[in-house]
């Protein structure tokens, strides 16, 4: 598995793809943090809050995340990687796993510039805000802003940062089983986005009826995991991350039994 993690790592570093979906979060990442400063400045208006959302990691990752899904795991099917695996004697668990690992390292590659932006916001001691409710990364500068940054402090965010993003990849994990069953980018793309709009709807659901806000907590596109903050409890931090392993080791699972099943020619 080691030389076939080794061989992905190096052709996503070689990938334009990669560098200009780095290039996009970088990008977003800096107009999310320039429009939270302008807004509680006065300089833009409060009804423009939407464009800073448009920015935000949430929904920046959404897109970009499953394009990433897209040109990695279905690129390899049109270009016959996972297919020379396999005629090779690489198992089918062994090529699901690397894929997997390489997929979440790039994540967290892509979802670094949002981590930077951040904290160098955060430690302006600035005032930041959107005027409405934010979530991930926007949501930890907003709620954030404007407190003394300490070294305590900076281990928080580093903590925080770390649980958002494996919550960002335990979301994006159901693109995996999605590329390997479809083996379409264009299909992918457009079913996890809509996914990810329908869980902002069921999360509103679960915010009325405790019955289902339980249900809905076992995934991590429960809105409460996306809301972790620097004032988070160690408890809420610690179920953010255990569901969202337990949910990606799911997905894992789901994967496998359909690549098991399909046929490689």
């Amino acid at each position: 598995m080691y030389n076939l993690i080794s061989a992905d790592v190096f052709k996503m570093r070689k990938s334009a793809a990669i560098k200009i979906i780095f290039a996009i979060t970088a990008i977003c990442a800096a107009a999310m943090s320039v429009m939270a400063y302008l807004i509680p400045q006065g300089k833009v208006d409060a009804s423009l809050s939407g464009i800073g959302f448009m920015f935000s990691d949430m929904n920046v990752i959404s897109i970009l995340g499953a394009v990433l899904a897209g040109i990695y795991i279905c690129g390899d099917y049109e270009n016959k990687t996972i297919h020379n695996a396999i005629s090779s004697g690489v198992g089918r668990g062994t090529v699901i796993a690397g894929k997997t690992i390489v997929f979440c390292g790039a994540l967290a590659v892509i979802l670094l510039p949002y981590a930077i932006a951040t904290a160098i916001a955060l430690g302006t001691g600035s005032e930041f805000s959107t005027g409405s409710v934010s979530l991930g990364f926007l949501n930890v500068l907003t709620s954030g802003a404007g407190r003394g940054f300490s070294a305590s402090d900076s281990m928080e965010l580093l903590v925080i940062s770390a649980v958002l993003i494996i919550v960002y990849m335990a979301q994006l994990s159901v693109t995996i089983p999605l590329a390997i069953l479809l083996k379409r980018p264009v299909l992918v793309i457009a079913i996890y986005y809509g996914l990810s709009v329908l869980s902002g709807q069921l999360a509103g659901i679960a915010g009325r009826s405790p019955g289902f806000e339980r249900i809905f907590a076992l995934t991590p596109f429960s809105g409460n995991y996306t809301l972790i903050t620097l004032d988070t409890g160690a408890g809420e931090i610690i179920q953010a991350l255990l569901v969202s392993v337990l949910f990606a080791l799911v997905m894992l699972a789901v994967t496998y039994s359909v690549f098991r099943r399909s046929e490689i020619k």
